[in-house]
């Protein structure tokens, strides 16, 4: 270990990304990008905001970025917390709202970062198991704790939890923040958000990384009642009070209210999925239910690691997982058709 480090970073495990390699002719399908561009709305307002203004600091609150999220949603403008990307967002709410004498709890597969975020700032959490076939059962979540926090859609399986059960949730823990990480609800999930209005202990976390195609851009946010969002600005003011540039405001509003096109591509990947779906079933594969831009699979019949390893000799590219429960699956982000078809006769070739 370097000598000048902190005992603190002597002892992190990092969160490891998706690969981002340049390889020509490459099909990506790893880290859940959205295979459609960004609104043109949005890139026009970037190109907009780019020019002298840049010596300026940005808005410290991005008020016309929490203006058009709030109006999405249809909730007050004092209910919304911006951040670069959900990831910041995230860690804010870790430090500010998650760090208590008892434990964390989240799934025991689930969004990586989460143990990470507890690593670096010392916060005690307990996994809890998902059921055999990968899924929350709130049951699970009725014990001691200093805050709940997990996906929905969960990753990297990608299986949703109905607002029922998250409701059940919210009534049995009215003394903890539960916080649901809503970056993939976009592809076929109901937002928790309007159970905002009646639960004071609800966080809502989204990204514009995924449904908006802005995962270059780095903008996130959360929305909840104002106590919530206050100890969030906290934070946020005692670590970076300019945290959204001004590119990216602009172009993370523009992204919010262009909602035509929002929805067109966001369905155009449901049906991608879908499609892809059904193509891999009869290929052997077993696919959990997914509503995510992503399906998580494996073959009865061929190791995860090894149908990996070809798929990358072929020049397609997606994620596996060493974690116990989960080391014979395949993360396959949803890319376009003629990707998704690529990946399909990859798949011909390796299974037969």
């Amino acid at each position: 270990m370097n000598r000048y480090w902190s005992r603190v970073t002597q002892q992190l495990t990092p969160y490891v990304p998706g690969e981002q390699p340049q390889i020509d002719g490459l099909v990506k399908l790893n880290t859940n990008e959205n295979p459609y561009p960004p609104s043109p709305r949005a890139l026009e307002a970037i190109r907009h905001a780019t020019g002298e203004s840049l010596r300026r600091y940005p808005d410290p609150d991005a008020t016309a970025f929490k203006t058009a999220v709030a109006r999405f949603h249809g909730v007050p403008a004092d209910h919304v917390f911006a951040g670069n990307s959900s990831d910041e967002v995230l860690a804010h709410v870790f430090v500010g709202l998650l760090k208590h004498d008892l434990p964390l709890l989240f799934p025991d597969v689930t969004y990586s970062f989460y143990p990470v975020y507890c690593g670096l700032y010392g916060i005690d959490y307990r996994a809890v198991p998902l059921t055999d076939d990968l899924s929350i059962r709130v049951q699970d979540y009725g014990q001691p704790n200093g805050g709940i926090i997990f996906p929905n859609p969960n990753a990297p399986t990608g299986r949703l939890l109905p607002l029922d059960d998250i409701e059940a949730l919210l009534k049995a823990n009215p003394d903890s923040a539960v916080v649901i990480d809503e970056a993939y609800v976009d592809f076929g999930g109901a937002s928790a958000v309007p159970l905002v209005a009646a639960y004071p202990n609800l966080l809502v976390v989204q990204t514009l990384s995924k449904a908006r195609s802005l995962a270059g851009l780095r903008v996130g946010y959360a929305i909840g009642q104002p106590h919530l969002i206050e100890g969030l600005e906290r934070v946020k003011s005692s670590f970076n009070s300019y945290p959204l540039d001004r590119l990216a405001i602009a172009g993370a509003t523009a992204a919010m209210e262009d909602t035509a096109y929002f929805d067109q591509t966001r369905r155009a990947v449901m049906a991608s999925r879908a499609r892809l779906t059904e193509q891999l079933t009869q290929l052997g594969f077993e696919v959990l239910p997914s509503a995510a831009n992503f399906v998580f699979a494996r073959h009865p019949s061929h190791d995860g690691a090894a149908l990996l390893k070809a798929l990358r000799e072929r020049k397609v590219l997606v994620r596996h997982f060493k974690q116990p429960r989960i080391d014979q699956y395949l993360r396959i982000s949803i890319g376009t058709d003629a990707e998704c078809d690529a990946l399909i006769g990859a798949l011909r070739a390796i299974v037969g």
